[in-house]
């Protein structure tokens, strides 16, 4: 019977991608390529932005560290996500709405010049290299237990490509306006799925599980440790998860091309904000409906640990329930769902960089501004590029053993204090020029890689004293306080720059270069 579950989601797999190029139509321009001309209604858009976020990371493993003790500590961090959408939704969102760019990274060329421009898509790209190749790696977690249930003995390696390659079909041919709706109906898929799970368990466990879990400390929201090294180390204490949620969600939607690429596809100034802070407000429930998950599979296995479930880590936990706890069928249904997950944020990924890369990137080896023929052709090719990039990159994190959401967070953490210090810089430091952007840049990058790496924090757990690393949330706000006093204290030893001229050659070939009109 287990059969029928590959095949309902075989069937998903082809249905999505046949979907993805319904409703993306004929690509034209580069411009539609990637922001879809600025036509696309903003609740898909809110939707994508929920699915490129969420991808498998939460789908898997919030069910899971909800399990372990998080409890409903992922809601409090998203209580610190939404302020950070409403300060990007004030304050950056109308000046890339109003400067017609199709690339966040083009203000700072508009602000600094290429080389920063460049700069700051390199690291873009890399960084996002990594963060979904974690993604695409949780991805095949499901699909192998499945497979595992079949008798199929398939490595993680050959699911990846199978996976990279369905998602490249249409995210290639139909650019932004297939991803962006792929992605709406993934996120209501595996959403939906939740509320199935919840309804099963709650089924199982009944009134009595219910109050055994809220017993247990499996529905606290708010971590009250206000201990110092707890603050610094834990991902979930109070401090950490609003303060340094809200600066981290300006960085991660402020700033990185994969959120932003999103809003700017929106008609207007107006929907751009509604579809940022929406997007907060789903991610909330979102994060509320897995931990549920995770509360009630603790009280459906007795609180018995992942050891004596049978299970490698706390990521095998959702998905052994769905295979062996639920209507044949309807398992791989939910499977699906896990599976949208992936391919919505794989999907949203392989535009966004091949976006960055063509319009920050290549287009700076051109003497003229190629033709949006040319541009388009250029983001195919690199789209394909990067998809094979990402698989290498997935199969290389396939022997990972830790939490994978917590892993991803880790490595946004080596780059997002600069890239939102460098927009801040341009913003606050008028005297900054580019030089000053540049090594602020370069500095922050460096030492941020020596904090993730070396810097641990004394804490101490079940009465020992254990050496941990700096939470990720409070990685970011450090990157841009040293991206300002660097480019701040450089820029006082120096004249401060001529304004540049609102209108004329030089800004007009540089907003047509981007793929956008002049502002």
């Amino acid at each position: 019977m287990r059969h029928l579950d590959l095949v309902v989601i075989i069937v998903y797999l082809v249905a999505i991608a046949w979907i993805g190029l319904r409703m993306s139509g004929r690509q034209r321009s580069a411009t539609e390529y990637f922001v879809g001309e600025g036509k696309m209604p903003w609740w898909t858009v809110c939707f994508s932005v929920v699915a490129t976020e969420t991808s498998v990371l939460t789908v898997i493993s919030v069910p899971g560290g909800a399990y372990g003790g998080q409890a409903f500590g992922n809601v409090e961090l998203a209580l610190g996500y939404v302020i950070g959408r409403v300060v990007v939704a004030t304050v950056l969102i109308p000046l890339y709405k109003r400067g017609g760019f199709v690339s966040a990274y083009a203000y700072l060329g508009d602000r600094f010049g290429l080389r920063l421009q460049g700069l700051a898509s390199i690291t873009f790209v890399i960084t996002r290299l990594l963060a979904e190749g974690v993604r695409l790696f949780a991805s095949a977690i499901p699909i192998k237990l499945l497979l595992d249930e079949l008798g199929v003995d398939t490595g993680y390696r050959t699911i990846i490509v199978v996976l990279t390659a369905i998602t490249v079909v249409y995210t290639y041919l139909g650019g932004i306006k297939a991803v962006i709706w792929t992605d709406a109906i993934q996120m209501l898929l595996y959403l939906g799925g939740a509320v199935l799970a919840i309804a099963v368990l709650s089924g199982h466990v009944g009134t009595s599980g219910f109050s055994d879990a809220l017993n247990s400390g499996h529905f606290r929201v708010f971590d009250t440790d206000f201990s110092f090294s707890h603050i610094l180390t834990s991902t979930f204490a109070l401090p950490t998860a609003i303060l340094g949620g809200a600066v981290f969600a300006m960085a991660s939607h402020g700033s990185d091309q994969l959120i932003v690429q999103r809003i700017l596809s929106t008609r207007d100034l107006r929907d751009s904000q509604k579809a940022m802070i929406g997007s907060g407000i789903f991610i909330t429930v979102q994060f509320a409906a897995f931990s549920l998950v995770g509360a009630l599979l603790w009280s459906y296995n007795n609180g018995r640990s992942f050891t004596d479930l049978g299970l490698k880590s706390s990521d095998d936990l959702y998905p052994h329930f769905i295979l062996h706890s639920l209507p044949v069928g309807v398992s791989g249904l939910l499977v699906a769902g896990i599976l949208g997950a992936a391919m919505g944020s794989l999907s949203s990924a392989l535009n966004s960089m091949s976006n960055s890369t063509v319009s920050d990137l290549i287009r700076s080896f051109f003497r003229r501004t190629p033709s949006e023929e040319t541009m388009l052709k250029l983001a195919r090719v690199m789209t394909l590029v990067w998809a094979v990039l990402m698989a290498v990159f997935a199969c290389a994190f396939s022997t990972s053993t830790g939490n994978v959401y917590l892993t991803g967070l880790a490595i946004a953490g080596y780059t997002y204090g600069a890239l939102l210090g460098a927009f801040l810089l341009g913003r606050l430091v008028k005297r900054a020029n580019e030089v000053d952007s540049l090594v602020a840049f370069v500095v922050t990058l460096a030492v941020m890689t020596y904090i993730v790496r070396v810097v641990k924090i004394d804490t101490t757990v079940a009465g020992a004293t254990v050496p941990a690393a700096i939470a990720a949330q409070w990685l970011v706000p450090i990157g841009v306080v040293l991206t300002l006093v660097v480019g701040g204290v450089l820029s006082l030893f120096h004249q401060p720059p001529v304004p540049a001229a609102p209108s004329g050659p030089d800004r007009t070939d540089t907003a047509t270069a981007s793929g956008s009109p002049a502002a």
